[in-house]
């Protein structure tokens, strides 16, 4: 997939993958004067000569940015800079101006320049007032998705722009979703959050449907990303982005990532009794019908441990006839 970096508001580099440029569109975060490169071309050009179908009908340039630390006017997030890295194992990096802080699942902070604090606190502190109690009501949600009760806040406490890099758990893709774009709410599957802007509130969503609680692979209980900043989701292999407009989608259970508010996310059987149980794809298929946005990953973490443990436990490698008799003479 191709790669396509730009420069960002602040003056810095960044990059991302070519299925992500038109949400950054729809964020004002690549405006039509941005100049942009990916290979191939002979040198940075201004967005709307290399991508104008991205520009159509687009309104009026966003706003200035806010001073440095504050969050933009009616905004409750920070407003931060990242760069993807990497293609098929990525990680993120956030720049942070002074007193910018990123909050980021515990463990998931790969390195950071001098001058970012770092701190762990009980929740994600998107209501500072909210005392005692509300915070561990709040955390006690986030313990039943299997999640720590803390969180990391990484704060930029020197002079000038520092940076800090999170590398997901295991390979595959990582996905910036800007939530004001997205009607402020993102529901995602447990395990999926990596880090977002200060002011994301990170909760769980209970899924009201059995059918969907019992069978689907999300089960009952989702994570809740609601906000007006950037959040970053972590994905294993290629991610999928998927428009919805009224349409119905049939996925594997455990292939789905995140969707919109607007998606209605169920179960049903996937066909016949035969193709139920010879079929290979499973007893159940998740249905995503509404009006939004999905995000779907090519190898799912469960999947990919599967895969593993099997093959560990038959003693056979990839296509290997004389794995077995291999293990035979190794004792």
């Amino acid at each position: 997939m191709k790669t396509w970096h730009y420069h960002s508001a602040s003056g810095s580099q960044a990059s991302t993958s070519e299925e992500n440029l038109a949400e950054l569109v729809e964020g004002g975060i690549i405006t039509p004067a941005t100049l942009v490169w990916t290979a191939g071309m002979a040198g940075w050009e201004a967005a709307s000569g290399v991508l104008p179908d991205l520009f159509k009908g687009a309104g009026a340039p966003p706003p200035p940015l806010p001073p440095s630390g504050a969050a933009p006017s009616g905004r409750r997030s920070h407003e931060i800079d990242y760069e993807i890295i990497g293609e098929s194992i990525q990680m993120v990096e956030i720049e942070l101006d002074p007193r910018e802080t990123v909050i980021a699942e515990a463990g998931a902070m790969n390195y950071m320049e001098d001058g970012i604090v770092f701190e762990t606190k009980m929740g994600d502190g998107s209501t500072p007032d909210s005392g005692f109690m509300g915070k561990l009501m709040a955390v006690g949600k986030r313990a039943l998705t299997g999640e720590s009760i803390f969180m990391t806040h990484f704060t930029n406490q020197g002079q000038g722009k520092k940076r800090v890099t999170f590398a997901a758990p295991y390979p595959g893709t990582v996905v910036p979703v800007d939530l004001s774009v997205h009607g402020g709410e993102l529901m995602c599957e447990k395990g999926a959050f990596l880090c977002a802007a200060l002011g994301t509130q990170v909760g769980v969503a209970f899924n009201r449907k059995l059918g969907a609680g019992l069978f689907g692979g999300e089960g009952f209980i989702l994570q809740r990303l609601n906000g007006d900043g950037l959040a970053f989701v972590h994905a294993g292999g290629t991610v999928v982005r998927k428009e919805l407009k009224g349409e119905k989608l049939f996925v594997d259970t455990g292939c789905i990532v995140a969707f919109t508010k607007g998606i209605n996310y169920d179960i049903q059987r996937s066909g016949s009794l035969k193709s139920m149980v010879f079929g290979g794809e499973g007893l159940f298929l998740a249905t995503l019908q509404g009006h939004g946005t999905v995000w779907l990953q090519s190898m799912p973490f469960s999947r990919l441990a599967h895969r593993i443990t099997s093959m560990y436990s038959s003693g056979k490698g990839e296509g290997s006839v004389l794995g077995g008799i291999g293990n035979l003479f190794g004792d």
